[in-house]
């Protein structure tokens, strides 16, 4: 006999065929199951489609009455996009619905199981639940924190350089990793570097294997980006952040890049950007996740702020040596060994002749 963990998994790998198409919104799989048979199955394609119950139940048609339904998130009670499921999940005379996590976002949160309750149908939660949020991980900070699940990425040598003394940076790693970060990139809805990395490296920042090439954010708080730099070239939306300009604090720099890119203003933090500002601000343009690629400024001051969800070190077995060469992980960094940042969840991947380093913070 086939367990509710079972018919769960097989609901998780329906919502895994929408990886990255789904954004801002979570990924969901749904089936409906009928005397031990599965008569109908769905997944949420894209932000503002169906949702995956609704798509289960249309293809159950009329065999739903009296079955039940597995969905890998709570049924919406609230009007959004579409309509409430929970409306339609009654109407259909499904008897039990079995549901992998209860719904993070502060609009639902435990009223879809309260109403599907009210109408007497019996309702059990909790399966699979910390695979689910691991695969819903980017959503679930974005709608209870407002703010974009940030994960840092580093191509750094042996010794944690990520350029020479000299500036010189291409490339540490191998053309295997390169491949991989650019597949990376897709499934990111922006992709972050500071202007030191902007004027040293020269990036496009762009994916690829991806026909939508994700948002280019540049951290500049005094707007030094050059006119000619390749960032603008890559045919993507670039937001660049830097400091509210007061009145007459305008330059003819910032006249030329508002041309180009879209300037968004943050408050300041001891004479430089407030990142906490930041990511509020970007997360309200319904960004969902960001890709930090360096330098080792913006990264350092990210995780003095504590603002890092994910970090991915790619390492080369190459060392540079030199102690003005540019670190990885700059910014204060800690006192003491013991208040040294703990990664969870560790992984170890062989990449080439590199090796990919892969762990949580939170």
């Amino acid at each position: 006999m086939k367990t509710h963990e079972y018919y769960m998994r097989r609901a998780i790998v329906l919502a895994l065929k929408a990886k990255g198409k789904t954004k801002p919104n979570p990924m969901v799989g749904a089936l409906v199951v009928k005397n031990g048979r599965v008569v109908g199955e769905g997944f949420h394609k894209k932000a503002g489609l169906t949702h995956a119950e609704i798509i289960a139940l249309d293809e159950a048609g009329s065999a739903s009455r009296g079955g039940t339904l597995y969905v890998t998130l709570e049924p919406c009670a609230h009007f959004g996009k579409t309509p409430p499921c929970v409306d339609t999940i009654i109407k259909r005379g499904i008897k039990e619905v079995i549901v992998g996590m209860i719904d993070p976002n502060p609009l639902n949160n435990g009223r879809g199981i309260a109403v599907l309750k009210q109408h007497k149908i019996k309702v059990q939660c909790g399966f699979l639940e910390n695979e689910l949020r691991k695969i819903n991980q980017v959503f679930i900070k974005y709608i209870t924190k407002k703010m974009p699940y940030v994960t840092v990425k580093v191509a750094q040598s042996l010794d944690g350089k990520i350029a020479t003394a000299s500036g010189d940076s291409k490339w540490i790693t191998s053309d295997k990793s390169r491949i991989f970060s650019h597949r990376l990139r897709s499934d990111y809805d922006a992709i972050a570097v500071g202007v030191n990395t902007v004027l040293r490296d020269n990036p496009k920042l762009d994916a690829w294997f991806s026909k939508l090439q994700p948002i280019k954010i540049i951290i500049d708080s005094r707007l030094s980006t050059p006119q000619e730099a390749n960032i603008f070239s890559a045919g993507a939306q670039v937001i660049i952040v830097t400091l509210s300009t007061r009145p007459g604090q305008e330059t003819a720099n910032r006249s030329i890049l508002l041309k180009k890119a879209k300037i968004l203003e943050v408050k300041e933090k001891a004479g430089q950007i407030n990142l906490k500002d930041m990511l509020k601000k970007i997360a309200s343009f319904g960004i969902s996740s960001i890709l930090v690629e360096g330098g080792g400024t913006l990264i350092g001051s990210l995780f003095d702020e504590g603002l890092v969800d994910r970090v991915l070190f790619f390492t080369s077995p190459k060392i540079i040596g030199g102690k003005h060469a540019v670190g990885s992980v700059m910014g204060k960094g800690v006192t003491r060994v013991e208040q040294a940042i703990k990664l969870k969840e560790i992984r170890l991947k062989r990449i080439g002749e590199d090796y990919l380093f892969e762990g949580y913070i939170k």
